[in-house]
């Protein structure tokens, strides 16, 4: 990667990972329009109606904070625009006994669990939730989920999981339970999004999906594993694994970090083989530079102090098997097993570089076979996609997006939960197109 390109690419992930906390609401943030309209539970709420809630309005009027969502999409995406509603912003009672520390200050607010809901005035009768990815905040899906489903009529509900940032191992008492939380949150976000929506139009809403990328994927695997009578189906873009023997975050990520540095001193084709084995697809060489500066060391360290606070040593040298049984058992609460009761698709390029694929959403494709569940299931292996859209546009001869599949697989979702059921394109691994607007176009047929 040119130099000037690692260097851009770097300071939007890093960005996005420190992003800078929005301002109060605007004056006219109650507005009366919507003071009739009660979030269940919420500790604090401030409605709007704006004449437009997608990200083209949103960012004028201060209703979004673009460094939640900076680098999730490429720059050719194109959005629509123009869709007019109410906006809901607020926050729930944060968790009893939890850390006191603010890891949310947006909008000032210095609370935790915080949410938004938008309710478009031309409403087509569903809704879908979504919970940010990485450690993002609540408008983190504003681009890639929001803008797209309000243009199609659908109410939209997203959560900040209730903790986020770098520090987000610092809520909860015990291992394992800031990311527990990130499911309650999200099931507590959808029940009160669903009475929110019959409150606004007058009744339930017809259908409920779940959407989301990374940790975003991850809850919508849970919550069609733990919560299925919730939705009608979810899409799983490149969702972690967690497995309480492997493989994790904790299995393939201390391996590459002990190995690039020899790798990338002299090309050494040991350290080669050892990265290759943790998981990382040969051909995504040009991409390890990146993750190594950006991604490997943080994410290995962050996740690492949430389920296995003791540790000291280096995070190069850790050794997760040899680690007590306390630490599978914290990673037990948080894993995956499945047994998905809902339909569902799932989405992962084969070139990610932060959670290899073949460590990730091949294995989770095989144990929703093993648990019988198959039926409702649908895999597509992206050739040439990775773990971060906005990389498209430092490499978009080797790479291909993943938001346009998203949204392709997201109208194949809605016709198969729809009365007649029509199946989407059987699960496939496709090949990177040669030509076409990759930013925007995705086809599911192989």
């Amino acid at each position: 990667m040119p130099t000037v390109r690692r260097s851009s690419a770097t300071v939007a992930a890093l960005t996005a990972l420190l992003a800078p906390a929005l301002p109060a609401l605007p004056a006219h943030a109650e507005d009366r329009c919507a003071l009739r309209i009660t979030v269940p539970g919420a500790e604090k709420q401030v409605a709007a109606c704006l004449d437009d809630l997608t990200t083209a309005g949103t960012v004028a009027s201060g209703h979004t904070v673009p460094g939640d969502w900076a680098g999730l999409h490429p720059a050719g995406t194109r959005n629509p625009t123009g869709v007019s509603g109410i906006q809901i912003d607020g926050y729930f009672p944060d968790t009893p006994g939890h850390s006191a520390q603010t890891l949310n200050t947006n909008h000032g607010w210095n609370h935790d669990a915080q949410f938004v809901i938008r309710l478009p005035k031309k409403w087509n009768g569903g809704l879908v939730v979504s919970g940010s990815p990485g450690t993002r905040r609540q408008y983190a899906n504003d681009v890639t989920i929001s803008d797209w489903v309000l243009a199609q009529g659908y109410a939209f509900a997203s959560t900040d999981k209730g903790n986020s940032g770098l520090e987000f191992h610092r809520d909860g008492r015990r291992p394992g339970d800031a990311i527990a939380e990130w499911n309650t949150r999200t099931t507590q976000l959808t029940r009160a999004a669903k009475a929110v929506v019959a409150q606004r139009y007058g009744h339930a809403p017809r259908r409920t999906y779940a959407a989301g990328i990374s940790n975003g994927g991850y809850l919508v695997r849970w919550q069609m594993e733990n919560r299925p009578e919730l939705y009608d189906g979810g899409i799983d873009a490149e969702g972690t694994l967690w497995r309480p023997d492997g493989p994790n975050l904790l299995t393939y990520l201390p391996p590459v970090l002990r190995a690039y540095p020899s790798y990338a001193a002299t090309g050494d084709p040991a350290a080669h083989r050892q990265i290759i084995d943790a998981g990382y697809t040969p051909g995504s060489e040009f991409l390890w530079d990146y993750h190594n500066t950006v991604y490997w060391g943080l994410t290995q360290r962050i996740y690492r102090q949430e389920v296995d606070p003791a540790y000291t040593g280096a995070e190069a040298d850790y050794d997760y098997a040899s680690r007590p049984k306390e630490v599978r058992k914290a990673v037990a609460r948080i894993s995956l097993t499945g047994r998905i009761r809902k339909p569902m698709l799932t989405l992962h390029g084969t070139y990610d570089t932060l959670l290899p694929i073949g460590k990730n959403s091949d294995l989770y494709a095989s144990m929703v076979r093993t648990q019988k569940a198959g039926d409702k299931h649908r895999y597509y292996r992206l050739e040439g996609g990775n773990h971060v859209d906005g990389l498209y546009d430092a490499y978009p001869d080797k790479l291909r997006p993943l938001l346009p599949c998203m949204r392709t697989a997201f109208t194949a979702l809605e016709a198969w939960t729809a009365p007649g059921h029509q199946a989407p394109p059987p699960s496939a691994t496709l090949p990177r197109p040669t030509t076409g607007d990759l930013a925007n176009d995705c086809s599911l047929d192989n």
